[in-house]
């Protein structure tokens, strides 16, 4: 089976790309011709090069395939303009080639989403679900909330699947490495005064759970939380890093009014240097939330989904990538 991959280039879809060609499909990665290449580089991947802007150039790269995985999206931009032209717009026109090009005998199209959709749960007791109602806080969120109902909206002619993850870490990301620099040097960031929780996956048992419902046939249609069984606070997170890294860290509180300043100022900084910031108001807003935690229940049911990377040996596990890879 011929399976294309969008964002093969990036921390989850090269994990995605790495799932797959383990359980032996022909792996067609969709790559911009600027794309750096450098997970992708001496495995036997088919590479695509096309242009995420043109309908045509995404139907040339599809044919003949048996299923889409869409992974790529943006996570950073400079306006709501920009991300809903990354993520619903793209999403809409990877839509459109596949429709375009899709033979009898097409698997499924599965979409990567995110927890940030459904906004945070309201307490403990209460993770999100998939039918929870959908309130993003952020214009990532709302952009991706906008790139599913593109996808939802094509299920009564293409066999689709919604996937949606919480953070993920491990090797390759760079998204949480500053949180484990900061914990390498003797320090625990914590966002405000009160515990934060959150749904935390590592990302083999992300690509994994990714896999099993692409190739299951009793997701089609449907949308699934794949993240850790437990919930963990940001403590926790940083004290498990600690012991993993034989270092003693000294917990530091930031206080909520500090964190919204301070992204504020970056992503004014962003704005003026006409780049797409990391960290900005809102995602300074999404990072004081107290409860980022989501069921799997679904996912449990319907194909056996299980987390298999403990947090320990997930840190660890990521720890000795950063080291042997002079990231840490």
């Amino acid at each position: 089976m011929v399976v294309a991959l969008t964002g093969a280039t990036g921390f989850v879809g090269s994990h995605v790309a790495d799932e797959l060609l383990r359980r032996g499909y022909v792996v067609r990665c969709l790559v911009r011709k600027n794309s750096n290449r450098r997970w992708l580089q001496g495995k036997v991947f088919e590479v695509a090069e096309c242009s995420f802007d043109s309908v045509e150039s995404l139907s040339a790269a599809l044919e003949g395939v048996h299923g889409v995985i869409h992974v790529a999206g943006v996570i950073a931009a400079r306006s709501m303009q920009e991300f809903m032209e990354g993520n619903r717009g793209a999403t809409e026109r990877m839509i459109a080639a596949t429709r375009a090009t899709m033979q009898s005998n097409f698997w499924r199209f599965l979409h990567l989403s995110s927890l940030a959709v459904t906004g945070p749960a309201t307490d403990l007791e209460h993770p999100v679900t998939e039918d929870s109602p959908l309130h993003p806080i952020t214009p990532y969120g709302i952009s991706k909330k906008a790139a599913e109902e593109v996808v939802q909206s094509a299920a009564s002619e293409i066999p689709i699947t919604i996937i949606r993850p919480p953070a993920v870490y491990g090797e390759r990301d760079e998204a949480t490495l500053p949180f484990f620099r900061a914990v390498y040097q003797g320090i625990v960031p914590l966002i405000g005064f009160r515990p934060k929780w959150v749904s935390l996956v590592h990302i083999r048992d992300l690509a994994r759970g990714i896999v099993d419902a692409f190739e299951s046939g009793a997701t089609i249609g449907k949308t699934y939380f794949v993240a850790s069984d437990e919930f963990y606070t940001w403590k926790q997170i940083g004290i498990t890093t600690a012991a993993v890294v034989g270092r003693r860290a000294v917990p530091v509180v930031i206080p909520h009014a500090l964190v919204l300043v301070i992204a504020a100022l970056s992503g004014w900084i962003g704005h003026l240097r006409g780049q797409a910031p990391v960290l900005d108001y809102h995602k300074g807003r999404d990072i004081i939330q107290r409860y980022w935690i989501c069921s799997t229940q679904r996912a449990r049911c319907d194909f056996r989904y299980r987390q298999q990377v403990s947090l320990e040996d997930g840190i660890a596990e990521t720890i000795e990538w950063y080291k042997r890879n002079k990231w840490l």
